[in-house]
C-alpha cells in the first residue's frame, strides 16, 4: 500500500472528513482491520485565512510548500492538498516536491466525465467561484461548462463557509440558503452541482435535494484510496 500524503488544516473540520473517508475506503476495499498509511501535515488555518484576504498568495504557497516538503520527507508516495481553494497555488506546491500531486479538480473532472455531465454548477469560496484555477481546469481538461451563483449568492456562500462551517457550526437556515442556490443553478441548466469547498458537505448532503451533488472531499479522498492500493496485494501462504 502506498503512503498518502495529506496537507490539511484548511480547515481541520474537513481534514477530519478526509481522514475518515480514506480509512473507511481502505477498510472497505481490503477488509479486516486494514487502514490507510498516511503522512499528514496540518497548518494553522488562521494565518492562511489572513493571507488569503490580503491577497498574499505567494506567502501561502511558501507555507504550504514547506508542509508538502515535510510530508515528502515523512515518506509519502503522493500528495493531497485537502482543500479546494488552496489549489490556487497547486503549481507552486507541486514544483517544490518530487512526489505526484493528486489534484482535486482532476479527481472531480474524472467523475463528472464518467457520468457524462456536461454542464455543472459550482459552490465554493469566493476565490474558487470567481477565479479560473478550478473552473478553467474542468473546462480545458474535461470539456465541462461551469456556472456559478450570482454575486450576492457567492457572498452568502463565502460567509457561511468561513464564519460557520470552518468553525463546526451547522445551521438549518444556512442549509436552506444553500439548497435555494443549488435549485437556482439547476433552473439555469446545471445537470449537477459540485460542492467545491471541502466544508460544504458538512452542511449539504445528497439526501437534502434531488439535484446530483459531487462532494469533492469524498471524491478526492476515494481517488487517493484507489491510487494507494492500485497494485494487487499478494498474500503468501505459510510454508
Amino acid at each position: 500500500m502506498k503512503t498518502i500524503g495529506m496537507l490539511g488544516g484548511m480547515s481541520w473540520e474537513s481534514t477530519a472528513s478526509y481522514y475518515k473517508v480514506i480509512n473507511e475506503g481502505v477498510r472497505d476495499t481490503l477488509g479486516g482491520l486494514h487502514s490507510a498509511r498516511i503522512c499528514m501535515y496540518s497548518v494553522d488555518f488562521e494565518k492562511i485565512e489572513k493571507l488569503q484576504y490580503q491577497g498574499d498568495w505567494k506567502e501561502t504557497a511558501v507555507i504550504l510548500a514547506r508542509g508538502a516538503k515535510a510530508i515528502e520527507a515523512g515518506g509519502a508516495d503522493f500528495l493531497l492538498i485537502c482543500t479546494n481553494t488552496m489549489h490556487k497555488v497547486a503549481s507552486e506546491i507541486e514544483a517544490a516536491i518530487s512526489i505526484p500531486l493528486l489534484h482535486i479538480a482532476d479527481a472531480t473532472g474524472v467523475e463528472l466525465r464518467k457520468n457524462t455531465v456536461k454542464r455543472v454548477g459550482l459552490l465554493g469560496t469566493r476565490f474558487t467561484m470567481q477565479e479560473n484555477f478550478y473552473k478553467g481546469r474542468l473546462t480545458e481538461k474535461y470539456g465541462i461548462e461551469v456556472i456559478v451563483p450570482e454575486l450576492v449568492e457567492q457572498d452568502s456562500i463565502h460567509s457561511v463557509i468561513y464564519k460557520e462551517l470552518c468553525l463546526g457550526k451547522i445551521r438549518a437556515r444556512s442549509l436552506q440558503k444553500f439548497l435555494d442556490i443549488i435549485h437556482s443553478l439547476r433552473d439555469k441548466g446545471a445537470e449537477a452541482v459540485i460542492l467545491a469547498c471541502t466544508e460544504i458537505a458538512l452542511l449539504v448532503q445528497q439526501k437534502h435535494t434531488s439535484v446530483p451533488l459531487y462532494d469533492t472531499t469524498r471524491i478526492h479522498a476515494m481517488a487517493a484510496v484507489k491510487k494507494a492500493i492500485e497494485t494487487k496485494i499478494t498474500v503468501f501462504p505459510y510454508l
